[in-house]
């Protein structure tokens, strides 16, 4: 099977052939291990696919995010999980687009080489959730530091950063105006951080994915460390969930077409009572309407990224992009497990964690039912549910 044709074709085998030489035996015994691919990541940076939205001036490749979300999704459906490395790529448009002159020349050069990693950002936590205006981190200015206090939860890949993008409240909730004032972003050095007042606690989980508890006590920050405008934060950062969001929308499309090009092989040569078990229709329709249904968000991916590209209001196709896509990754996991039967659960297989890897995805980076109230009240006008 082959995804909707693009011009992108180049890219693409770029791509693959990079990801042929780390194969699925690679990532099973990444995932048995619950271990993290550092030389699968290492290979992507040194080859430069991490880097492609940073412009060439500062080291980076200078392509859009449709080129970026090309690259996530060709890595899942080559059978990777690009959730050990995505946060490279959006995480940098926080610095890339609000940060100072002088920190995006301090800093780009050495991300897009692989010298540092900024693949974390401290958003969620425990008490709020996605309900992001009330956090109750706090960042207090004393002379030209910041000292932050507070918690984290569900941050990634912080043991493998050098660098995260931290949201903070620097104006007290009941102080500002609007509920999304006085926030603020700032570049947290996590060399220095951990263990001089950052605490990170590591969370088991049914994903082989690295996330984390992190406490925050009197922890202090250069001022200089502060992105753009004091009390903007919830502002800027805005530009990174739409980026987020479509590239975690890319890689769901990448999970679904691994799952169709796994599973359509498979019923056509697994023969039961006699008859391939794919000459049933029982088996045929859920597998062509996962199909279909990845086709169509595919196309609302790259609705999102021609937006994003051209600097334009986006939230609405980020959001239902990652929705549709999602939807259709899920459902093309239940139908490959389902009709491979017991061999589905079989490591051997890659379907029960490629199954594991997508299913991540109805809940995070933001969950069906809030993508959902975001159409409801902002597309459509409806009365806010919450």
């Amino acid at each position: 099977m082959q995804a909707a044709t693009d011009e992108y074709g180049e890219l693409r085998e770029a791509v693959r052939a990079l990801c042929a030489d780390f194969p699925a035996e690679y990532h099973r015994k990444i995932d048995a291990e619950r271990g993290y691919p550092e030389a699968f990541v290492d290979a992507l940076t040194k080859a430069g696919w991490l880097a492609a939205l940073i412009p060439e001036e500062y080291g980076g490749s200078g392509l859009g995010l449709t080129e970026a979300s090309i690259i996530m999704e060709e890595i899942n459906r080559s059978g990777g999980n690009s959730g050990a490395c995505h946060g490279q790529m959006y995480n940098m448009g926080t610095l890339l687009r609000h940060g100072s002159e002088e920190q995006k020349r301090r800093y780009l050069p050495r991300i897009a080489t692989g010298e540092l990693r900024l693949q974390s950002m401290g958003v969620t936590e425990p008490t709020t959730g996605t309900d992001t205006t009330k956090l109750r981190t706090t960042a207090v200015r004393q002379g030209d530091r910041y000292v932050v206090n507070g918690q984290k939860v569900w941050i990634s890949r912080v043991q493998h950063s050098e660098l995260m993008i931290l949201l903070a409240r620097t104006t007290p909730l009941a102080e500002v105006k609007k509920k999304s004032e006085g926030m603020s972003i700032f570049l947290v050095d996590l060399r220095d951080a951990i263990g001089n007042g950052m605490t990170v606690r590591p969370i088991d989980n049914m994903v082989n994915h690295e996330t984390n508890e992190i406490f925050f006590d009197n922890l202090e920050i250069p001022a200089e460390n502060l992105i753009g405008e004091e009390g903007r934060g919830f502002r800027y950062i805005l530009d990174g969930l739409n980026a987020e969001r479509t590239l975690i929308a890319a890689e769901c499309i990448g999970d679904g077409y691994w799952f169709i090009d796994k599973v359509v092989p498979y019923v056509k040569e697994r023969v039961v009572f006699g008859r391939p078990i794919g000459q049933n229709q029982g088996v045929q329709f859920p597998i062509a309407e996962s199909y279909i249904e990845i086709e169509a968000a595919n196309l609302m991916r790259f609705e999102a990224c021609r937006l994003f590209d051209a600097n334009q209001p986006c939230g609405a196709q980020a959001n239902m992009a990652k929705y549709l896509a999602a939807k259709a990754s899920w459902e093309a996991a239940n139908a490959c497990l389902q009709f491979h039967g017991g061999y589905g659960f079989a490591h051997e297989y890659d379907v029960e964690r490629k199954f594991r890897e997508t299913r991540l995805y109805q809940v995070a980076p933001i969950s069906t039912n809030l993508i959902l109230s975001y159409v409801a009240e902002h597309i459509l006008g409806m009365p806010r549910s919450f």
